[in-house]
């Protein structure tokens, strides 16, 4: 079976632990030949800048529609360059 987002294999289901949890995190550390420099500890981009990523989505629910775009703008242009420093591609 295909993975979502690539023509990769999708990995096998994490089997579970004592604690209840998973064999794996939610965001796991790649292998050390796979490190990108500016993210040495391996964060998906779901995990990367939470502090940015919090205030940009609290903002988007704070105001309307017509308001957000002009309001958040600055929250949006800086969880896009906390991303980008991670070397995330955005």
């Amino acid at each position: 079976m295909l993975g979502w987002f690539s023509s990769s294999p999708s990995p096998k289901a994490d089997k579970p632990t004592a604690a209840g949890g998973t064999s794996t995190d939610a965001c796991p550390v790649p292998n050390a030949k796979e490190a990108n420099p500016l993210n040495p500890k391996g964060l998906k981009p779901c995990c990367a800048c939470p502090e940015t990523k919090s205030a940009r989505d609290a903002c988007f629910l704070k105001f309307d529609t017509a308001e957000a775009d002009e309001k958040c703008k600055w929250l949006v242009k800086a969880h896009i360059d906390c991303m980008k420093s991670y070397g995330f591609n955005v």
